[in-house]
């Protein structure tokens, strides 16, 4: 399997500062996609950056929505504008998009897709947190929308260490390629 470098684009999705600091190992994960985005932009694969956001006092979260509603109180009283920013290590390019979504798939409530098709991206490399989230229903949507996908195993975290091994070990493989960091770095340009 080598780098579609034409067609790939690298995810880099709710690695904001306030996420990255649920995960216990979040300076480590931070550091692996560091080295991910560095390699695709040195191999000319975009880079685009997906936050979850809402607008002042969260007026898209539904009562129905028993997720979002766990952290209503919180987002309520958030600045919003602060809460969507990428961590400062991870920080965009000024050509690079940053695309805000409503949900947890990066392509609900979000333009993700207009921007996929714009450039012409058939395959996702998917990277962030948390894994039982962003990940897996980005990768689920992504799969039904014939995207090829490729997880970056290690550039994924989730709180609960066993729901990370069981969806990269067992559920992802059926939809998507599942790599290590270093192993996606060494195929061929």
């Amino acid at each position: 399997m080598k780098k579609d470098n034409k067609e790939t684009a690298l995810l880099v999705m709710d690695m904001q500062a306030a996420m990255v600091g649920l995960i216990p190992e979040g300076a480590a994960l931070v550091s692996r996609i560091e080295k991910a985005i560095a390699s695709a932009r040195s191999a000319t694969i975009p880079v685009i950056y997906v936050v979850v956001g809402f607008r002042e006092g969260a007026p898209e979260m539904s009562p129905n929505n028993k997720g979002f509603m766990a952290g209503r109180q919180l987002f309520e009283k958030v600045d919003m504008h602060e809460f969507t920013r990428v961590h400062p290590d991870l920080r965009p390019l000024p050509a690079e998009p940053v695309v805000i979504k409503r949900r947890v798939s990066a392509f609900t409530g979000s333009d993700l897709e207009v921007l996929l098709r714009a450039r012409n991206i058939r395959h996702i490399v998917l990277t962030g947190i948390a894994t039982g989230g962003v990940v897996l229903s980005t990768l689920r949507e992504a799969a039904d929308k014939d995207y090829r996908i490729t997880v970056l195993s290690d550039c994924c975290a989730d709180r609960d260490e066993e729901v990370h091994r069981v969806l990269t070990t067992k559920v992802f493989p059926r939809q998507a390629d599942v790599l290590g960091l270093s192993e996606w770095m060494e195929l061929g340009e």
